[in-house]
């Protein structure tokens, strides 16, 4: 019986030695998993503000060339780059980008058409009223093809331009441009600016990070 017991008392002690390394082990590759999950995260949201930057740098190469800007602002102007017809976009990990409503959504926060009422909605992000930026497309395209050596980036840029608010002077205007970019695992960044035309030329008299 004394035998007996000892082998009983041995294989539950095996049985836990196994369970608690097993529950160790799913330990370990849950922590992993989301150290990965997590170096990945960063790393689009990283390379997705650098596509938004180079958005509007790009925007900004393009305003330098143009002598007038009467049209840029609302999008009415040429784009400053462009991959087709406005529609939807589908990044390599599947995510799907609908061009038109990231400029709802920049206008009133709703995807679908914005009315006057809602683009002059006094709100936290948007607390001008009838001053409130009227955005429309600048440009929008991969930003693999608008930075030499991004060819495997698989981030998508859209440029919007508005009028600035408070900018009243049509011999020295001044725009609002804004740069959203879209990257794998949900990874959005938007950078906005300002760029300033008087007869010194084109400048950027401000810059922030949005999100």
């Amino acid at each position: 019986m004394t035998a007996a017991r000892e082998d009983g008392v041995a294989l539950l002690a095996a049985i836990i030695a196994t369970l608690l390394i097993a529950a160790l082990a799913g330990a370990l590759f849950m922590t992993m998993t989301e150290e990965t999950a997590i170096a990945g995260g960063f790393r689009s949201g990283a390379e997705a503000l650098y596509a938004a930057e180079a958005g509007i740098e790009r925007s900004v190469d393009v305003l330098s060339a143009t002598a007038d800007w009467s049209g840029v602002a609302g999008g009415a102007g040429s784009p400053a780059f462009t991959d087709g017809a406005v529609g939807v976009r589908t990044l390599a990990d599947g995510t799907q980008i609908d061009v038109a409503q990231a400029v709802n959504l920049a206008n009133c926060a709703r995807s679908t058409a914005c009315s006057d009422s809602d683009v002059t909605a006094v709100t936290a992000d948007r607390p001008w009223g009838p001053a409130n930026p009227r955005w429309g497309l600048y440009g929008y395209a991969p930003v693999s093809t608008l930075l030499p050596g991004a060819a495997t980036s698989p981030v998508y840029v859209i440029v919007l331009a508005a009028a600035a608010v408070g900018s009243t002077d049509p011999a020295a205007p001044v725009l609002a441009l804004r740069a959203e970019a879209y990257g794998p695992r949900g990874a959005h960044r938007i950078v906005e600016a300002e760029v300033a035309q008087d007869a010194a030329g084109v400048r950027v008299r401000a810059w922030r990070v949005v999100s």
